[in-house]
């Protein structure tokens, strides 16, 4: 009886203790900290298939403006999660809006154009300053609950880029990274609730991953 009263109190303070574990700053650590279930795409609402509207298997052949549609069309209407499948799809910048998700089936590519001129100027964050500079291949602003999910792969084509960037730095040794027109690969800001799981994200031209004040972001067996 003893034993099993000292049994009983311990597990108590074991997880009193777990608990009130804390982050270096002192927050205690939630418990949504240490949950790491994938969203079910499922429960996110609508599906849509880009090839349903328009959008075709092509490698070489820019889609950016079909893509986008897709995503203005989901958003337009309730939201839901827009769907790519397996095969190569060029596109530029793409904008998801609130309630809109993204998921790539396996063997999907969402392959980033290696013209900058397909990602327009807006006003961002970067290397610690408020400008403009070129958005991302995914750009997420003020969308809460966004999910990127699937087994496919995010590639953002950056070869032409990099060759671009290092051949500047033996002509101007001090130049920075902004100094060559570069975008990013995923970009999420001022949006809450994330979860990116299972893609790959590969061949950024810049930074593979930009998340800028958001609370609660979850990255989930990723391969960058």
């Amino acid at each position: 009886m003893i034993k099993s009263a000292f049994l009983i109190v311990a597990t108590c303070c074991s997880l009193q203790l777990f608990s009130q574990e804390k982050f270096p700053d002192g927050k205690i650590i939630p418990d949504w900290f240490y949950k790491n279930e994938k969203t079910d795409i499922n429960g996110l609402g609508k599906s849509f298939l880009i090839t349903d509207y328009g959008v075709v298997n092509d490698s070489t052949l820019l889609q950016t403006e079909k893509i986008q549609a897709v995503i203005d069309l989901a958003s337009n209407n309730g939201g839901g999660v827009i769907v790519i499948p397996e095969g190569t799809y060029l596109s530029g910048a793409l904008f998801f809006k609130p309630g809109t998700h993204l998921h790539l089936e396996e063997k999907a590519i969402l392959k980033g154009s290696d013209d900058i001129s397909n990602f327009p100027v807006i006003e961002t964050r970067m290397e610690g300053q408020n400008l403009k500079y070129f958005s991302a291949l995914i750009n997420v602003d003020k969308v809460d609950g966004f999910t990127l999910s699937g087994k496919g792969k995010v590639d953002g084509n950056g070869e032409r880029y990099w060759k671009s960037f290092w051949l500047r730095r033996r002509v101007i040794p001090k130049c920075t990274n902004m100094d060559e027109l570069r975008p990013r690969l995923l970009h999420i800001s001022h949006s809450n609730n994330v979860q990116v799981s299972d893609v790959r994200l590969v061949n950024s031209p810049f930074w593979t991953t930009h998340i800028y004040k958001c609370d609660s972001v979850k990255l989930l067996d990723l391969h960058i």
